[in-house]
């Protein structure tokens, strides 16, 4: 029965990720005749198949908070690759992704398609990062990022790089904290998390095998970034969204 279940779903997936690459297929060849499609157009088609690829992950998904209905840099802690379609099926918005993404199969295609922006870490070019997140912010767009910078277990809440608030601050642009969880048995859920070692494949197969999990987001109370110095503000973030998943929260040194 396990078997035919991951069979059931792996079949599922595919059909997603096919109609995904007919997409960005389309998208391409559009742009190699000189036709671009506006980065609201991409940016919506997105959203479309990020909330058909959620919908095929055996996840229950419980969302409480309030939808934003102003564009915001939405901001959120780091577990796993379905953080982006988990949060990607919410609203059209541009992401920030570590180099690796680019690289993974299929997925890295994608994501490269939807105008995701790619950074290398400890590349420490700031201001062109800034100059990239603040275009999109300009633009009137929702941007997601993980400020962590790194997926964790979600047993802990990691320093946030303060940089990456940067671009709010300059555009005036509003934060939306999102807590994530992942739940299984009454308790957090081992086979979400995303980290070390594991590649995407390997993870993926795990992950259809399993029973159905929970995933819990909380939108949280909007944070106004205008007239905020980026260590307060990362700190601001940090305490809201720890708050929400642990009901308190240490003081944790931002990074610069």
């Amino acid at each position: 029965m396990g078997r035919l279940r991951l069979y059931m779903r792996l079949v599922r997936l595919c059909g997603v990720i096919a109609i995904g690459l007919s997409f960005a297929s389309a998208l391409k060849l559009q742009a190699l005749v000189g036709l671009r499609p506006s980065q609201a157009t991409r940016h919506g088609l997105c959203r479309w198949f990020l909330a058909r690829l959620a919908a095929a992950l055996p996840y229950e998904v419980r969302l409480s908070g309030t939808r934003p209905d102003q564009p915001m840099l939405w901001l959120a802690n780091h577990l796993s690759w379905t953080d982006i379609a988990l949060l990607g099926m919410l609203q059209p918005m541009a992401f920030l992704a570590k180099s690796e993404v680019r690289q993974w199969p299929l997925f890295g295609w994608l994501a490269a398609e939807a105008g995701t922006q790619f950074i290398r870490r400890g590349s420490g070019d700031s201001s062109t990062l800034n100059q990239l997140l603040s275009a999109e912010l300009q633009q009137g767009r929702n941007l997601l990022i993980f400020p962590e910078g790194t997926t964790t277990d979600g047993t802990t809440l990691r320093t946030f790089h303060s940089r990456l608030l940067a671009c709010a601050i300059e555009t005036g642009t509003p934060i939306q904290p999102v807590a994530i969880r992942y739940l299984r048995d009454g308790g957090a859920d081992p086979v979400a998390p995303f980290i070390g070692d594991d590649d995407l494949l390997s993870h993926l197969f795990r992950l259809l095998a399993a029973d159905v999990a929970v995933v819990e987001i909380q939108l949280l109370q909007p944070i106004d970034s205008r007239g905020m110095e980026r260590n307060r503000l990362a700190r601001s973030c940090h305490t809201a969204i720890a708050e929400a998943l642990y009901g308190a929260a240490a003081p944790v040194p931002v990074a610069a």
